[in-house]
């Protein structure tokens, strides 16, 4: 994805706001219609089994959160803005430690005032750490959509 993108400049906008989301660390990799991945690097600050070393499950449901939002924000429709109105994740095993993790989301179903979001997120080992199913938020400019995504 090019860095000129409006797409990826959205959706690095709207990461770059949640204060949060900057101190986890993420990074928007790549962008496409409703679907955007984003990567959070390993921290010893983030762990939440000081024995094995592995990151805490909050971090993983911020990560799988933000990235579902940014997947609503990237989507063709343009809305202005979006907010989490459910989010179930289940965790299918622990992040190896030392290890980054991507979250992959993408809108699968958008309606006039929701949009339907799944995610998962990988560490490189085999299989899910998590996935995740949402709904979130649309909110849209009066009168339809904020118009193209080069303005």
């Amino acid at each position: 994805m090019e860095e000129d993108d409006p797409r990826m400049r959205t959706a690095r906008q709207f990461i770059d706001a949640i204060p949060h989301a900057s101190a986890l660390g993420m990074t928007v990799r790549a962008v496409g219609t409703g679907r955007v991945v984003v990567d959070m690097p390993w921290d010893e600050r983030l762990i939440g089994d000081p024995a094995r070393g592995v990151i805490h499950g909050g971090a993983v449901s911020a990560l799988m959160d933000t990235t579902g939002g940014a997947a609503v924000i990237s989507h063709d429709e343009a809305p202005l803005a979006t907010a989490t109105l459910g989010l179930r994740i289940d965790y299918m095993r622990a992040a190896r430690p030392g290890e980054a993790i991507r979250a992959e989301a993408e809108v699968y179903h958008m309606t006039r005032h929701v949009a339907f979001v799944r995610a998962t997120a990988t560490d490189g080992g085999e299989g899910p750490v998590a996935t995740a199913t949402g709904t979130f938020t649309v909110e849209r400019a009066p009168g339809g959509t904020r118009g193209s995504r080069g303005s």
